[in-house]
């Protein structure tokens, strides 16, 4: 008996779901500290930056001279060429100065090692502008690693916030099952005394037969958010989340929408970006006028001629070259006319921006504030929905009300349940909404 026991205790173990006994608790700031660390979207914004930032480098490396080295082959019995090959490697003769050599060569090698140098010393200031530019651009990139962030960050709180939303209307469907589960067996005593009708009974059961429909949805909707909020973070586990931030914090927002309209054009991340790329285009004006400036580059050669490496001659050339525009067919003109109309077009859109996120944060703050006092009006219904359950049943055990009117109790204390959570929630989803348009939202938010 004893070996038949510890045996059906093993085979239960194993059917029992792995997952039940895994389900992980996590808090709103794990799920957000996870999903800034490991969101495929954040970890792509990243390698933007590391990208823009190596283009800041490579806008650098213009102040810098270029250096280069070659290993070239040539063989020819070209005249010309295979004269100055000779020179080159210094092995002429007197008798290569016979016209019948001169004019028909033996076919010559040549092994050319150069080292050659080139240095931009003034352009006109186009190099500068481009490294500008460049840092101006990187700062773009890393403003709109932050902005991703936020969206993410946005988003993972807004999943958590459902789950918690599903988890409260499963928890609610269960209190109704049971509040049901209670009346059912009053109906049944009061069938059983005559006291009730055979329908009462029926009725009673259908509304327990929909409850558990309820609930295996509900349970349903868990999974999926579940599911959801894995994604976010950036995994791709399938065991359940608990979560473990409660939903009833109702955290107020704190100051005025002036304060909130403030933080909103100083912090936003898309506004700098407008600031920026307004910079950018008044900096390209500047860049595409320098064409009309000369260029000052200083070149430098040294190279070693051999044809067989047994014996070499170098030689080295060093100069300057000065480069000016005198007429390009009003390229240069053309080209700054349209860096002039793109800066204004960057001021137009950095305007309409700044009216579109002041609008935004108007909305986000009177949603939250309507958000906020809807809390204390759906637990007072709440309150009252109970009050008027434990009245109607206990009228219901005397005989004074209907089956019917037990059963619009409980729907009714339901909805105002269901109704509360979805107050708190939307509250909370308004609160994340508002730190979104502020620009606000950060890792650290609650």
């Amino acid at each position: 008996m004893k070996f038949f026991k510890l045996s059906w205790l093993f085979a239960l173990a194993l059917l029992t779901p792995a997952s039940a006994a895994r389900a992980q608790s996590m808090t709103l700031p794990e799920a957000i500290a996870a999903a800034a660390a490991h969101n495929p979207q954040v970890v792509a914004a990243r390698h933007e930056a590391a990208a823009a930032a190596s283009q800041v480098t490579a806008a650098r490396s213009g102040f810098l001279p270029q250096v280069q080295l070659s290993e070239t082959f040539n063989r020819t019995n070209s005249p010309l060429w295979a004269f100055g090959t000779k020179l080159n490697q210094g092995v002429i003769q007197t008798s290569d100065f016979n016209p019948d050599v001169l004019n028909d060569p033996d076919a010559i090698n040549n092994f050319n090692t150069a080292l050659s140098l080139s240095w931009n010393l003034y352009d006109g200031g186009r190099t500068r502008i481009g490294w500008q530019q460049a840092k101006q651009t990187r700062q773009m990139v890393d403003l709109g690693l932050q902005r991703m962030e936020q969206q993410v960050i946005a988003q993972t709180a807004k999943t958590y916030v459902g789950l918690l939303l599903a988890s409260e209307n499963l928890h609610v469907i269960e209190q109704a099952l049971d509040t049901s589960k209670a009346h059912l067996k009053l109906v049944e005593d009061r069938f059983r005394s005559g006291l009730a009708v055979k329908s009462d009974v029926l009725r009673a059961r259908v509304r327990i037969a929909d409850l558990e429909q309820q609930r295996l949805l509900a349970d349903s909707r868990i999974k999926v958010v579940q599911a959801a909020l894995h994604a976010v973070m950036g995994r791709e586990d399938i065991d359940p989340l608990e979560p473990a931030t409660p939903l009833n914090r109702h955290l107020a927002p704190q100051g005025d929408l002036s304060r909130w309209m403030d933080r909103a054009m100083r912090q936003r991340p898309e506004l700098k970006q407008a600031d920026l790329r307004r910079s950018i285009a008044r900096k390209e004006v500047a860049r595409a006028k320098s064409g009309h400036l000369p260029t000052l580059d200083l070149q430098g050669n040294y190279e070693i001629n051999s044809e067989d490496f047994s014996d070499s001659q170098d030689n080295y050339a060093v100069g300057a070259v000065v480069r000016m525009n005198l007429y390009s067919g009003r390229r240069i003109s053309s080209q700054a006319a349209a860096a002039r109309s793109q800066a204004a077009r960057a001021k137009a859109l950095r305007d309409s921006l700044a009216l579109a996120v002041r609008v935004e944060t108007q909305k986000a703050y009177y949603q939250a504030q309507s958000a906020r006092e809807s809390i204390d009006v759906a637990r007072q219904a709440v309150d009252q929905a109970e009050e008027g359950l434990r009245i109607v049943g206990n009228r219901y055990a005397s005989g004074l009300l209907t089956i019917v009117d037990l059963l619009d109790a409980q729907v009714a204390l339901q909805q105002e349940r269901t109704r509360h959570f979805k107050a708190m929630h939307d509250y909370e989803v308004a609160r994340i909404d508002l730190a979104m348009a502020s620009g606000t939202i950060d890792k650290d938010f609650q």
